[in-house]
């Protein structure tokens, strides 16, 4: 059997009948030849024309090959033009030596054939391992990012390491090139556009691949070779799933402990339980109780995310479930935001006067409150870009010792050395408290312990859901 491979506008086209050089066999009036079953192909009884989405074209090549099929394939002709002008396989090089757990994890994704997701935590050098990939594959490559402050770091890395052109889409720039950066949101306007080019993708925090709108960066590509990034590979909602469907599965994984007091710094993580005072406890109680009263009515069980989710679609035309959803937000800044934090706050900071200490919290006005007291930098997603830097900047060097922020430094922004975190408030879950931690976790010149303080409202939700993440 003759077949031809093609990619148009995110699918991968398949031609029955077609080879190298020769004419359509169905010209002469023959039907053409049936495709045999092919990962993803829906195929036109007609014409023996077959389309599946890009991401499908490895496992079709592979099946072809399986079935003895002559294959022309057309796919990454873009990629293959992009290399040669580049000249990246004499190109790509790199002065990083690895680590033993770095070679294990680039050797397990290298036997999973390419693909799949390393998880490993916070500082212990995923980049290094996709840059390894980046060089030992020598292909045109794209790599992925949630935000523009990584989009800045990785183009600056790459630019660092090899000596070629680092294209990026992204941060008002539009600019392909062999090795190239994005942001998912502009990967995602541009796939379809651009999915021949590369042969290798890299998704860094890769979590994130689980959103509904995101997923079609990585159908959309054809790229063969795949490899995710991550701290945290699972999700709540159960999307991990569908990434492991669209990338390969965990092919390698270390958490803190492996790594801590080698590789990463010891630590300590110390749960400090303070209670609400006779006015919060009130408000507490009445709003919880709302939230409580209602889902016992209505039977939501909260067994799974989609839960969740049926109580907010009934918000939209039910008063008692709005109401019980407002009583829930109520209740969750209360024990977020207790009065007896910001004093236990307070004794932290007298005890790590010398230390350099990062303190997260939930709500954006709980992060100017504490700035306000106790005369910290603070960023939150109102900061500019510039400003964000220009205090991070002082945090590295010394000036800051300090620095209060809202979520923005969870993931995404290339964190200065700490030894201490203070965990105000937060989500709750796993992924979160983890990226939080590996924010200290960086070896220490002296080797020192890491500490990570989590304070948290006693009797409420929120020391149940930290009982339960440990």
């Amino acid at each position: 059997m003759n077949v031809r491979l093609t990619y148009e506008d995110g699918t991968i086209r398949v031609d029955a009948g077609e080879a190298t050089g020769d004419a359509d066999a169905s010209a002469d009036g023959d039907a053409p030849e049936p495709l045999p079953p092919l990962p993803g192909v829906e195929v036109d009884p007609r014409s023996g024309t077959g389309r599946a989405p890009a991401y499908r074209y490895a496992a079709i090549r592979r099946a072809l090959e399986i079935a003895g099929a002559s294959v022309e394939d057309r796919v990454l002709d873009a990629s293959d033009r992009a290399a040669r002008e580049a000249g990246l396989p004499d190109a790509l090089a790199t002065d990083y030596d690895l680590r033993a757990y770095q070679r294990e994890a680039l050797e397990a994704w290298r036997d999973a054939g390419d693909r799949g997701v390393l998880e490993l935590p916070t500082g212990a050098g995923k980049t290094v391992i996709a840059i390894r990939a980046m060089v030992e594959l020598g292909v045109p490559t794209l790599v992925v990012v949630p935000t523009v402050d990584l989009l800045d770091q990785w183009q600056r890395e790459l630019a660092r390491e090899f000596d070629v052109p680092i294209g990026r889409f992204g941060g008002g720039e539009q600019r392909r090139e062999a090795i190239t950066v994005s942001t998912y949101d502009s990967a995602y306007l541009k796939a379809d556009g651009v999915g021949d080019a590369f042969e290798l993708v890299v998704f860094d925090e890769v979590h994130h691949l689980g959103g509904e709108g995101y997923r079609d960066v990585a159908r959309l590509l054809a790229a063969p070779a795949r490899l995710g990034l991550t701290a945290t590979f699972e999700r709540p909602d159960g999307a991990h799933e569908t990434v492991a469907e669209l990338i390969g599965d965990r092919a390698y994984a270390l958490d803190v402990d492996d790594l801590a007091g080698d590789h990463l710094a010891p630590y300590d993580i110390r749960r400090i339980e303070v209670e609400l005072t006779p006015a919060e406890r009130e408000r507490y109680e009445e709003e919880q109780g709302t939230f409580v009263e209602y889902v016992r009515e209505a039977g939501i069980t909260f067994t799974s995310g989609s839960d969740y989710r049926e109580l907010v679609k009934r918000s939209g035309n039910d008063p008692a479930a709005r109401e019980a959803l407002l009583a829930k937000q109520a209740a969750r800044e209360i024990m977020m935001n207790a009065r007896r934090k910001v004093d236990r706050l307070e004794s932290i900071l007298d005890r790590h006067r010398g230390d350099r200490v990062i303190v997260f919290t939930a709500h954006t006005d709980l992060v100017y409150r504490l700035s306000e007291r106790f005369l910290l930098p603070a960023i939150t997603a109102e900061t500019g870009v510039k400003e964000r830097r220009e205090i991070l900047e002082r945090f590295r060097e010394g000036t800051y010792g300090r620095v209060v922020a809202a979520n923005v430094l969870d993931e995404g922004v290339d964190v200065p050395d700490a030894n201490v975190a203070v965990v105000l408030s937060g989500s709750g879950s796993e992924r979160e408290f983890t990226q939080r931690l590996g924010r200290v976790l960086r070896p220490k010149a002296d080797g020192g312990r890491a500490v990570l303080y989590e304070v948290v409202s006693a009797e409420t939700a929120e020391e149940r859901v930290a009982s339960r993440r440990r």
